[in-house]
């Protein structure tokens, strides 16, 4: 299953240059291929904890998925790993992890997001950038 749209993201605490544990929260917004020729839209809530997170990178999240599927289906997909590299404005994330409960249960899962933070490098300085807002592509499946 492929799912492609868009998600806003949120830190707590804001990301600065100081490596810290940091809350991250999001929303996203897919289309998604459930069959050959079949599309479902659907909504995903993220909520998990990245232990050493900066404006540079974050490592070693640990997050969770709860998907709605506008058919009334759902899933939970766990993220376990992944990585997070920031190049000036831009936000390039990886999440690997695996559909606990609901549809496409036990199959791995990756999510796969370019987004940019709205705020300047500089930032990272002062009050630290707070989130950050782009297309998600998530890939359930071998």
């Amino acid at each position: 299953m492929l799912c492609t749209g868009g998600s806003r993201s949120t830190y707590d605490p804001p990301l600065t240059l100081a490596s810290r544990s940091v809350r991250v929260r999001t929303r996203a917004e897919y289309t998604c291929t459930v069959a050959p020729g079949r599309t479902v839209r659907a909504t995903g809530d993220l909520d998990g904890v990245s232990p050493a997170a900066s404006c540079v990178q974050w490592d070693a999240p640990r997050i969770a998925e709860r998907l709605h599927y506008a058919d009334g289906e759902g899933a939970l997909i766990v993220y376990d790993g992944g990585t997070s590299v920031r190049v000036a404005n831009a936000l390039f994330v990886r999440l690997s992890g695996r559909v606990v409960e609901g549809r496409g249960e036990g199959l791995p899962a990756h999510r796969t997001v370019p987004a940019l933070t709205g705020q300047l490098p500089t930032d990272c300085l002062t009050s630290g950038l707070q989130g950050s807002e782009g297309g998600a592509q998530l890939e359930v499946g071998p």
